[in-house]
């Protein structure tokens, strides 16, 4: 049965790997530990769908088991992931809008980031290793798709592994809101912030806002109805034992696209499930990748290509502001990405 998303899926999922990575430099330069994060999620998740739609298009071979091994547990651990980044990015952006986002010390910058690696890299990989109690088998293999993880339907598997994206967009639901709530009372303090510096510090409070809003609307009910299409027509079989559990446990179940395409539930699961993370790097790089910053790194990247062609940069007076004026807008952007104060 022919693929009718073949060849657009591939495509977009390798730009979503690209595109997703554009603007890491400057969010790294930054410290900012959850934005680089969630690039990375979203990035080698992309990369992951990429290469099992090219791999096992009109195939249904298990050609690459260790491969499979591996990104199937990716991928439990991306669908954490993401959420998690978000969460320390409204985390963030409310500690921002709350006026209390200037670290002091090397010492508190690094504590925040260690939070945040803990939240965004240490739940996934536990929620990685929970999910080994619920699975069932090695992993499925479904043609025109690829490898999926396998959660074997069962009351544990709903705590362990299936509730963290929305308790986690739940909490992000909360900064979220309270984000909002501290930028509308202090409208007019952040308008006599940023009245001395140039239109990008407004634009990037609206970019961050808007951050807000789409975790609001969007993680919630995309992770319940994730969860919904996963489990809707199966059977909640009791937990026996782990023996039970785990029987035949390199069983790899293959299903040909004839048959995982007839249910029109795990057709909108499956087809949801792999659209989702290139759509996710795409809408932070909407967001942040044609900032004023991303413009300026985007415009240093084609001025050093053009010198190795042999090409010079024309000299403009605009460019020879005075040094003050380059010092204020440097602690401008440290301050809104939380970098090291005019270093």
């Amino acid at each position: 049965m022919p693929d009718p998303t073949y060849p657009l899926f591939p495509i977009f999922a390798f730009c979503g790997f690209i595109v997703a990575l554009i603007p890491l430099p400057w969010h790294f330069q930054a410290w900012n530990a959850g934005t680089c994060i969630y690039m990375l999620w979203a990035s080698l998740a992309s990369l992951i769908q990429f290469v099992d739609s090219i791999i096992w298009h009109d195939s249904l071979q298990n050609v690459a088991p260790i491969w499979c091994d591996i990104s199937t547990k990716f991928i439990i651990g991306a669908g954490v992931g993401i959420p998690a980044a978000s969460l320390c990015i409204n985390r963030r952006l409310y500690n921002i809008a709350s006026v209390r986002a200037v670290t002091v010390t090397r010492q508190e910058r690094r504590r925040a980031i260690y939070i945040d690696i803990a939240i965004s890299v240490g739940l996934p990989i536990v929620v990685m290793a929970l999910h080994y109690i619920v699975q069932g088998h090695r992993f499925n293999i479904l043609e025109e798709v690829g490898c999926l993880p396998e959660i074997f339907n069962t009351p544990p598997a709903y705590p362990l592994v299936f509730m963290w994206p929305v308790l986690l967009g739940c909490i992000s639901f909360v900064y979220a809101s309270l984000t909002l709530r501290a930028f509308w009372r202090r409208r007019i303090q952040f308008q006599e912030l940023l009245s001395s510096t140039t239109s990008l510090s407004v634009n990037r409070y609206f970019r961050l806002m808007l951050l807000s809003c789409l975790e609001m609307a969007l993680t919630i009910p995309i992770s319940s109805y994730s969860i919904y299409v996963n489990t809707a027509g199966l059977t909640l079989s009791p937990w026996i034992s782990w023996a039970d559990t785990h029987f035949n446990f390199s069983h790899v179940e293959m299903i040909p696209a004839v048959i995982w395409r007839s249910s029109h539930s795990y057709l909108i699961s499956v087809e949801m499930s792999r659209w989702l993370y290139p759509c996710c790097a795409f809408i932070f790089f909407a967001l942040f990748g044609f900032a004023d910053e991303a413009r300026r790194n985007y415009k240093l990247a084609f001025w050093a290509v053009a010198k190795c062609l042999g090409f010079r940069r024309p000299s403009r007076k605009s460019d020879q502001g005075p040094y003050f004026q380059y010092v204020i807008h440097r602690c401008t952007l440290s301050y809104l990405s939380l970098s090291d104060p005019c270093d």
